[in-house]
């Protein structure tokens, strides 16, 4: 089982759904560090349950214990290891229908690769629940690329077929502008139209209420990328962003800037024209392309939205089968489940992405963009 990612810096994942605890080891930042323990308090609550109906009644509180690479807030330069307990679990509701098979879910293929032995309980390590360690190690990511002036922002682009506003790909005056009305909103219902927001909720809740689920699009935009960033092939900055985000659970589909809007386009509609600024910069006039040239960041914003598939945890009786008796069955499921998960994997690409262009920046600069984070770009000037 492959649970690392990264290769100049990394992250390790590590527990279930309802095991003792969740946690995750970041390895290769610098040491000198400030960690901002709010800061990664207010990620862990965007990604927290709320018992709200908008997700799951299984609320957690979600406290991130440092149990090593930390001292007196700042990195040590060694292993930073971060453990989530699990303080309310309720492996019972799953006891009846541990053999039969849910639509959607990796039961299934969990049984063709682990024979049994995998922990069937609340997904495991398949659960969604992992995804807080994800966010623990990417917040400190994070923290560190806002010091180096690096932004990365996500909102809800859709949900339930409610469509938000979409980020200003062509005008990045525009998207830094969305980007900072984004970082105003302290809950984790991240829209830019506000008038979107309760119909979005009601559909959610109404979904909930039918004993089924819904799913969305997430958009994500990262401000203050470098040029040169990335590698062509295997190592762009495409593929490890893309690497993480299907990462995350019921991540089903990604593009990039106009994405698969290229397949009606001519090249010269498609093209981004290159212009100089009056200070001597290259920037593109459009930015079909999301700030991304051969794998490599040209320096403009990069924009990518996945699709997320609704929560296959639903209530209605579906049609599977009972793996041990080898027979068709019927299923309902118990438990506690999100309607959408939509609004909480919000801070999750957020901070998959962080990981990616953390990895991307330690390849290039080192941990000079960690040590040095206003002057580590000059010795590309």
């Amino acid at each position: 089982m492959k649970n690392t990612f990264g290769s100049d810096l990394s992250l390790t994942i590590f527990g279930e759904s309802h095991g003792r605890a969740i946690g995750a080891v970041l390895d290769g930042m610098a040491a000198g560090l400030p960690v901002d323990e709010t800061f990664l308090a207010a990620c862990m609550d965007k990604r927290r349950a709320r018992g709200d109906g908008l997700s799951t009644p299984r609320v957690e509180a979600d406290a991130v214990q440092l149990l090593s690479g930390v001292v007196n807030g700042r990195t040590t330069g060694t292993a930073i290891a971060l453990m989530i307990e699990n303080t309310n679990t309720r492996s019972g509701d799953y006891a009846k229908t541990a053999d039969l098979l849910r639509p959607g879910h990796a039961d299934y293929t969990a049984y063709a690769k682990y024979h049994g032995f995998q922990d069937a309980r609340g997904g495991g390590h398949f659960s969604g629940r992992v995804t807080a360690a994800l966010v623990a190690g990417g917040a400190i990511v994070l923290s560190a690329l806002r010091r180096a002036g690096i932004d990365i922002t996500t909102h809800i682009a859709e949900c339930a077929g409610i469509a938000d506003t979409r980020f200003a790909l062509d005008d990045a005056a525009q998207l830094a502008a969305q980007v900072e009305a984004l970082a105003s909103k302290p809950e984790g219902f991240a829209v830019l139209d506000e008038t979107v927001e309760e119909p979005m909720k009601a559909a959610i809740r109404a979904a909930g209420a039918e004993g089924d689920s819904v799913g969305g699009m997430l958009e994500t935009a990262i401000l203050g990328l470098p040029a040169g960033i990335g590698e062509p092939y295997f190592d762009s900055v495409e593929s490890e962003i893309a690497h993480l985000v299907f990462s995350v659970p019921a991540v089903k589909g990604i593009e990039f800037g106009t994405g698969f809007g290229f397949a009606g386009m001519r090249g010269s509609e498609a093209n981004d024209a290159f212009r100089m600024t009056p200070e001597g910069a290259v920037v593109t006039a459009t930015n079909h392309n999301a700030g991304i040239n051969g794998g490599i960041a040209n320096g403009m914003p990069v924009v990518f939205r996945t699709v997320v598939k609704p929560t296959p945890s639903i209530y209605k009786q579906q049609d599977t089968v009972d793996y041990l008796a080898k027979k068709d069955a019927q299923l309902s499921i118990q438990g506690r489940h999100d309607p959408c998960i939509v609004p909480r994997a919000a801070i999750v690409q957020t901070c998959a992405a962080a990981l990616a262009v953390g990895d991307l920046l330690t390849a290039r600069y080192g941990a000079a963009w960690m040590t040095h984070p206003t002057s580590f770009r000059k010795e590309d000037e």
